[in-house]
Parts: C-alpha cells; sequence; structure tokens
C-alpha cells in the first residue's frame, strides 16, 4: 500500500500546491503509510472506510502508547487525506468530518479578490505563443473552476465553439461539460490561431491544448510554474497564488454573485454538495467583510 496512487496524488498535491516541505510531505507519508497498511490487514476498502473504522484505528494508536502529539498528528493527516479524495470526487463521502483527537487539516478557502483575478488575467501579454497560451490556461482555471490534472488532460476535440461547451474528464473517468464563456473562448481562440500553439514544437503530433515549450503536453508541475511567474510578474504575492486558488476564486464569486450552490457543484465536479459548501462559508466572510467596510450604517 505503501504506492497508492491516491495517496501519492495527495502527497504530491502538497508539494506542488501547498508548498510544504520535504520533512512534512515524510511525516504525512508515514502516518498515511501505517493507516492504509492497517486497513490492508483488514481488507477495508477506502471508498467504503467509515468513521467508526477510523476511530478504531485511533484508538489502537492511544493503546499501543503513543504520544499525544503523535496521534493528532494522524488524525490531522488523515482528514486533509479523506478530505482532498472527497473534493476530488474520489470518495462520495469523507469519514473524517467528525473525528476527534486533532484539528482539521483543511481550512477554509483563501480566494483571490475579483480584482486581483483581473490584475494578474490582464497583466499577461499576448506577444508571443508562451504568452497566448498562458493567459488561455489562467483564464480556462478561473472560469471553469478546472482541476489542475483537468487542464493538462484537455484535449482539442474537447472544445466545442459552436455549442460553446467543453469536456473536462475528472477523477475516476467522470466527465462533465461545462460554459464556455465569452472571455475563454477569446483566448482560447487566440491561442488556437496564428501565432499560437501552432508555432510550438510538436504541436502537429499532439492533441492536447496545452504544451510546453520542449514538445510535450503541459505537466501540472509546470502549470504550477506559470502561475507563480504570472502572479510575480502581476505584483502578486506568490505564497498566495497557487493554480487551485482560481478554482476557489471561480467558485467563491460566483456564490457571491447569486449562483444556485448545486449550479457550482456541478461546474467543479464536486460529489458532495457539503463540499462545495466550503465555498459558502468564504463568500459568507467576503460579504461581511464588504459590508462593515462599505455601508454607512455598519458602524456607531
Amino acid at each position: 500500500m505503501s504506492h497508492d496512487p491516491r495517496m501519492e496524488g495527495y502527497l504530491q498535491w502538497l508539494t506542488i500546491e501547498k508548498g510544504r516541505s520535504r520533512a512534512t510531505v515524510d511525516a504525512y507519508r508515514r502516518d498515511l503509510t501505517a493507516l492504509l497498511g492497517w486497513m490492508d490487514q483488514r481488507r477495508i476498502d477506502l471508498g467504503r472506510l467509515r468513521e467508526e473504522d477510523l476511530e478504531r484505528y485511533f484508538n489502537s494508536l492511544r493503546r499501543s502508547q503513543r504520544a499525544a502529539s503523535t496521534v493528532a498528528r494522524a488524525v490531522a493527516t488523515t482528514r486533509g487525506f479523506t478530505a482532498f479524495l472527497a473534493e476530488e470526487g474520489q470518495l462520495d463521502v469523507d469519514p473524517a468530518v467528525r473525528l476527534r483527537g486533532g484539528r482539521r487539516g483543511r481550512t477554509l478557502p483563501k480566494p483571490l479578490s475579483e480584482r486581483e483575478v483581473i490584475k494578474l488575467l490582464d497583466s499577461v501579454p499576448e506577444e508571443t505563443a508562451l504568452d497566448l497560451r498562458d493567459r488561455a490556461l489562467l483564464e480556462l482555471l478561473y472560469s471553469t473552476g478546472a482541476r489542475v490534472s483537468e487542464a493538462v488532460g484537455l484535449d482539442l476535440s474537447d472544445l466545442d465553439f459552436d455549442e460553446e461547451l467543453l469536456l473536462l474528464r475528472g477523477k475516476g473517468s467522470k466527465q462533465r461539460l461545462v460554459p464556455l464563456g465569452v472571455a475563454l473562448r477569446r483566448t482560447l481562440l487566440d491561442y488556437l490561431g496564428p501565432g499560437g500553439r501552432s508555432t510550438l514544437p510538436g504541436s502537429k503530433k499532439s492533441t492536447k491544448v496545452f504544451l510546453n515549450s520542449r514538445s510535450g503536453s503541459l505537466s501540472r508541475q509546470g502549470v504550477d510554474l506559470i502561475v507563480h511567474k504570472r502572479a510575480l510578474a502581476a505584483g502578486l504575492a506568490r505564497s498566495r497564488v497557487s493554480a487551485h486558488v482560481f478554482r476557489h476564486s471561480c467558485a467563491t464569486h460566483m456564490l457571491a454573485h447569486g449562483a444556485d450552490i448545486r449550479v457550482v457543484q456541478e461546474l467543479l465536479g464536486h460529489a458532495s454538495i457539503a463540499t462545495t459548501q466550503l465555498y459558502t462559508a468564504v463568500s459568507v466572510t467576503t460579504l461581511q467583510r464588504e459590508y462593515q467596510n462599505a455601508h454607512p450604517r455598519a458602524h456607531d
């Protein structure tokens, strides 16, 4: 179980998207390897993992006289792991939501403001093929709320400009159609037009929409480098911006403008509406802050 692809995907996300140190990721790996090994011995499938199973596991750690801090870290690691799987659509229900003995591994998303997103997108020039690619990529992440894996996996045949739709392939071979908005349509057409994608090496051999400069498909790491580079150029703190932040920002801004939560759930490909409700809390917080700042009757 030490090379479980779901665990490896989570650890990669922690490294790339969250910037966790190697030591931290190694500690998470040890915690999750121990948990998955315990489950394997009892033939407990991750997709059917229950809260009761996790309580049994952590009670066994306590009975083995593990330090309270060690158990608390293992609980936090597990909660972060199962929450990630639930958000990615790999678990229908998060079994660790109510676990005791450790702080919640996740925090509420910290989206960019609408002004910051526009500033970042508008700061990308349209001079070279890579400029056009980066602008289309960032617009896609924000306009559709696509996961990084869905963006890099996008094929040319997934784009339907006539129907103004594009097809995203999520986790577990799940597919969903999302709208192709005006801004995204324009940036994609610019990138796919003369002087764009066709000038990149290997463009005639690849079916992927987003290519790197070395004749291959763009990778998750490549997306993260692009995001950080463009954020720096726009004057935004690198620590605040990641590819996943665009997904958070898309959901939060839509809810703030009155979108139905189930529509946002469908757009982002969440298996559970409970995951989408995280963004509701963020938009309420934003609303409260803006009210305090702007409404003349908000203060005595």
